[in-house]
């Protein structure tokens, strides 16, 4: 049996206790889950690296999970958008069952390993991508099938179960295996299984797009300005970096057709928005490196 479907003695009679009681258990138990991340930070490193030369080298990354796996995999694609302004199809998400499983269970979908293949088509997965599949239980036949037919096409694949010495890991080239134990309800992974997963997501992605010049210092300067609270978001990073006032860091913001990364450029060298353009593409998209500095 799996230790995620295993009973928890800690919270034996849940129904019997208070509010508080209950509360406290909860709490107690995801208080865990750092620590258990922290244990496998070798294994989200090889991980993130491999993500990280797929980027480099214009592939794309793949998150494929059925249930609440495959929804933390949507989420954390669907986030990189509005965070990194990278390309829609640079992370994306795959859930079994399709996008009405966001919303609405389809159980059985998660058993059929050819629906994986077929999806990953769909999607237009390729050898130069890389394809993460996550599933608790470490044993889901859709992330399976998906691994398989990632492997026959020569693919770069990775996983995050919450299992030891999970199934999945066999077809992984570089397996994250994080003991997260048994649930306060048992069998309900959308509890600590599923706190891990969306940990291990976000630390892989936000350090894979840090790596590739989408973070200058702890600012996300390559955020899309797509409503007024990203543009007081964008505006404050513009000023600080720049040691500019709001009417100046508006000024550039608008040159630089709503680009932070453009505009930080623009008011620091005093340039236009085509050389500001020429000199992000001469340092790869970074604001600082040995190419080019903006401090």
């Amino acid at each position: 049996m799996f230790s995620t479907e295993s009973r928890n003695d800690l919270s034996k009679n849940l129904d019997l206790k208070s509010t508080k009681e209950i509360l406290e258990i909860i709490n107690n138990e995801d208080s865990k889950i750092a620590n258990k991340v922290r244990e496998k930070i070798d294994e989200i490193e090889k991980l993130t690296d491999a993500v990280i030369k797929v980027f480099k080298e214009d592939g794309h990354l793949y998150y494929i999970g059925s249930g609440t796996s495959g929804r933390l995999g949507v989420l954390d694609a669907s986030e990189t958008v509005p965070t990194f302004s990278v390309d829609k199809n640079m992370v994306v998400g795959i859930i079994a069952g399709g996008d009405a499983a966001l919303r609405n269970p389809i159980e059985n979908a998660e058993d059929d390993e050819y629906m994986a293949k077929v999806d990953l088509i769909k999607y237009n997965f390729s050898k130069n991508d890389i394809l993460v599949g996550i599933t608790s239980s470490g044993s889901t036949p859709y992330v399976l099938g998906a691994l398989k037919y990632a492997k026959d096409l020569g693919s770069k694949t990775g996983s995050i179960s919450c299992n030891l010495d999970s199934i999945v890991s066999k077809y992984s080239d570089y397996p994250v295996e994080i003991d997260t134990g048994s649930e306060v309800l048992t069998g309900s992974t959308r509890m600590k299984a599923g706190t891990a997963t969306k940990m291990v997501l976000n630390m892989i992605s936000t350090t894979a797009m840090a790596k590739i010049g989408k973070v200058y210092d702890n600012l996300m300067v390559d955020l899309k300005v797509s409503n007024k609270k990203l543009e007081d978001r964008a505006l404050r990073i513009i000023k600080e970096i720049c040691k500019i006032n709001n009417d100046e860091a508006e000024y550039y913001l608008k040159k630089s057709n709503y680009s932070v990364k453009h505009a930080i450029v623009m008011a620091n060298k005093n340039v236009t928005f085509s050389e500001a353009e020429e000199i992000l593409e001469k340092n790869d998209g970074f604001l600082r490196g040995e190419k080019n500095d903006i401090r």
